[in-house]
């Protein structure tokens, strides 16, 4: 069964991530995505939204999939149904891109084990604003 990294994990990694790839950012401020992303570039990190048909968010150009981002990446943060959610950990491992966040309320045991078990970082079910300020503030 899958575990959440412990705090000091996670906080490790909260600490030498510098990007964020959204993938599901809204446009819309109204969405819990768009909350979160706005919150966490305000604590300094370089948010890249990825999200087709939407040119840009949060003064931030937006991608289509995480393989047309021309820059380095230092985790991913999901804010798409579990049912995409393999997808994404496949295009991940693809980019060898090193962590992964999936959002809380978002569970998928296969595929965090799977990215888990390919070396990642994995944190499931769980938000990336709300543990920042637990650990940081």
């Amino acid at each position: 069964m899958f575990a959440n990294p412990a705090s000091d994990e996670i906080h490790a990694l909260l600490k030498k991530t510098r990007t964020i790839a959204v993938v599901g950012l809204s446009p819309q401020p109204a969405r819990p995505s768009y909350f979160v992303a706005r919150a966490m570039q305000g604590f300094g990190y370089r948010i890249i939204p990825v999200r087709p048909a939407v040119r840009e968010v949060l003064g931030e150009k937006a991608y289509t999939t995480l393989a047309d981002v021309p820059e380095k990446i230092d985790l991913v943060d999901v804010f798409r149904a579990t049912e995409h959610v393999d997808a994404i950990v496949d295009e991940c491992l693809r980019l060898n891109i090193s962590a992964i966040w999936i959002q809380e309320g978002i569970v998928n045991e296969a595929a965090a084990q799977k990215a888990r078990s390919a070396g990642m970082s994995v944190v499931m079910d769980r938000c990336i604003y709300k543990d920042y300020v637990a650990l940081f503030a």
